[in-house]
């Protein structure tokens, strides 16, 4: 079943919405029946959805201020269909018998959490047979780094208060998500606090100050552009700031940590980027699994059941928990 589009109760952005995905629609068709798909594994699906993604983030930087921008990105939802395996409470997604506990932080460049998040963080939750707390952290520009970061590690303290081993905890995240979720890891170990069983990093980007070739290569398969990436930078942090190897993961130091599961498009912008980062972290001899998926783009997971491609790569994340995760572990230390 799919998802359905919904545009919540009226608001002077739906003509634009439209005209976005009207457009995209429009555009799409044309290239594929003139050309073929842009690239040659993709479906439909895929290619509309890069499609009107980059138009409503295109749409969303043309806007005034931060708050119009939110206010647009929110006034497209997907709603996602009925998913009996989980359920919502709040910031918490489950499924009726989880076997672990994740804690989550969304992507939107440390700027949006747009509605229509909730529907990836099903996705999510589903795949991981977990309990997942999706963490509504400080946005930038108004907080900026480590406002981000200490929420976080606030969120982990939280849980582990509440009873919850850490042999049963996940850190994930995508985008900035994934940059938080590795940011967060390096500031547990400096904080001496126990480390989550497993760490998963989604097209995470891992440096604010270089330009990779990738930027250019992959801009025309990717819905994210690098003005927004340079925009999102300027908004997390100072440029003093830019330099802290917890902003610019490739220069800290990645040892003594849980393992690290990392995915990513290799027709992402930021794919010369993470793999840079990987290679980093290999050096060190970091526990890290590094799994890439051809022809695909920025948190590309986002597709679901769309793509074959998504729905391998949702599967991994389940099998790599799997193997992680102490079996009959019911996530709750002894009293």
């Amino acid at each position: 079943m799919s998802a359905k589009l919904h545009l919540p109760a009226s608001n002077s952005y739906q003509l634009k919405v439209l005209s976005n995905l009207s457009l995209a629609l429009a555009e799409t068709t044309k290239r594929r029946v003139l050309k073929g798909p842009l690239l040659p594994h993709w479906n439909w699906a895929v290619e509309i959805a890069t499609e009107v993604l980059r138009k409503q983030l295109t749409t969303a930087f043309e806007l005034s201020d931060v708050q119009e921008a939110r206010r647009f990105l929110d006034s497209f939802e997907l709603l996602p269909p009925t998913r009996a395996k989980v359920t919502r409470s709040g910031d918490w997604f489950q499924v009726p018998e989880p076997a672990v506990t994740v804690l989550y932080f969304h992507g939107g460049g440390y700027t949006f959490y747009p509605r229509a998040y909730s529907y990836f963080l099903e996705l999510i939750t589903q795949a991981a047979n977990a309990k997942l707390f999706a963490l509504d952290y400080r946005l930038a520009p108004e907080h900026q780094f480590p406002a981000q970061l200490d929420d976080a590690v606030a969120s982990y303290s939280r849980l582990l208060d509440q009873g919850i081993s850490p042999q049963n905890l996940v850190l994930a995240g995508d985008s900035a998500g994934g940059h938080l979720t590795l940011a967060c890891l390096l500031k547990l170990r400096e904080l001496h606090l126990p480390l989550p069983a497993l760490a998963v990093a989604l097209s995470p980007p891992s440096n604010f100050e270089a330009h990779w070739p990738s930027f250019t290569e992959n801009a025309k398969f990717d819905w994210i552009q690098t003005p927004m990436l340079e925009k999102w930078a300027e908004s997390f942090c100072s440029v003093q700031d830019r330099g802290n190897p917890l902003v610019s993961l490739n220069q800290a130091n990645f040892t003594n940590l849980c393992p690290i599961y990392i995915q990513y498009g290799e027709a992402e912008i930021l794919r010369d980027s993470i793999q840079g980062f990987a290679s980093h972290a290999n050096s060190q001899g970091a526990k890290l699994i590094f799994e890439s998926w051809p022809e695909m783009n920025h948190v590309f997971q986002i597709f679901g059941t769309h793509s074959t491609q998504s729905a391998d790569a949702l599967s991994r994340i389940g099998k790599v928990i799997d193997q992680f995760v102490p079996p009959h572990c019911n996530g709750l230390l002894p009293r």
